[in-house]
């Protein structure tokens, strides 16, 4: 079968393209990961731009624009893939003038670090990174915080949403309950099977999409791994292993722990320490704002 074309980056991604590049500055490329949008990036890319960045932060294919909208057509959610996703992100970063830093988190930092593999970010930050081939532990917390999806084959051709139950054990487990209700209501969206079977099946798979280019990458740059302590989702023995692997590139590779955090460590009250502990590498290690 032919491959499936590229999706076309929409008018406001061009736009912000053609905005970052008229800035003259260094660009700072945002990914998400599943069960969130672009705008959850927007407090991050204030920041980063009070800093003297230039930001973009490209939806995944067809994704709607708000919450609002994806809670009304959730299905636009489904069959997204991690290379189709890549290949949109990797389209973006083309479009600049200038070789970006990248920020990802969840899924958003697998693809970040596809991304790095492919030489095409000055530097990069993973944050909680989902799974890649020939990434080992299978904690339990992973397994139960991804089984709403993988407990039905099915699922890797829907889009699911997860219920509140769900989404404080695999997100806001670290946080009070009025908090993670506060974020589940203004965050949370459907999100596609497929990634999360992808990522499951990847050590099975020579050929799976859900690979990163580690040791053979090239000009791969710094690269920074970041992990919540109490995150259920990407517990810390699947982002260390993340980081032993990457350790096999010649290039900086860097990992912290921050205590008290789980996955909603991008989004939650605590987002800004987070935030500036990317923005600070970036700083040391990438282009000069």
């Amino acid at each position: 079968m032919p491959e499936t074309p590229p999706t076309p980056l929409t008018s406001t991604e061009q736009a912000e393209i053609a905005a970052a590049n008229a800035s003259g500055k260094p660009t700072v490329v945002f990914v998400h990961g599943l069960w969130l949008l672009s705008s959850s990036w927007d407090r991050w890319r204030r920041l980063f731009e009070a800093a003297g960045y230039a930001t973009i932060a490209p939806a995944w294919p067809d994704d709607p624009a708000t919450v609002a909208e994806a809670r009304e057509n959730p299905e636009v959610f489904a069959h997204k893939k991690v290379g189709a996703v890549t290949d949109h992100y990797l389209a973006a970063i083309a479009g600049l003038t200038v070789e970006p830093a990248v920020v990802g988190h969840s899924f958003g930092g697998l693809i970040a670090q596809k991304i790095a593999g492919e030489g095409a970010s000055a530097v990069t930050v993973a944050i909680d990174p989902a799974p890649f081939r020939g990434v080992l532990p299978l904690p339990v917390s992973a397994l139960k915080s991804a089984a709403p999806v993988l407990a039905n084959p099915a699922n890797t051709k829907r889009a699911i949403a997860l219920t509140f139950e769900q989404f404080r054990f695999g997100w806001a487990n670290a946080l009070p309950e009025d908090e993670a209700r506060a974020l589940f209501d203004d965050y949370h969206v459907a999100a596609p099977g497929a990634p999360l079977f992808q990522a499951a099946s990847a050590n099975l798979n020579p050929f799976s999409e859900a690979t990163v280019k580690t040791k053979e990458a090239e000009d791969r740059g710094p690269l920074l791994l970041i992990s919540g302590e109490k995150d259920n989702t990407v517990p810390w023995a699947i982002t260390n292993a993340s980081f032993k692997r990457q350790q096999r590139n010649p290039d900086l590779t860097e990992i912290v722990e921050l205590p008290e955090r789980g996955h909603s460590l991008t989004i939650d009250h605590g987002w800004q320490e987070v935030a500036q502990t990317a923005l600070d590498f970036v700083t040391r290690h990438g282009p000069s704002a």
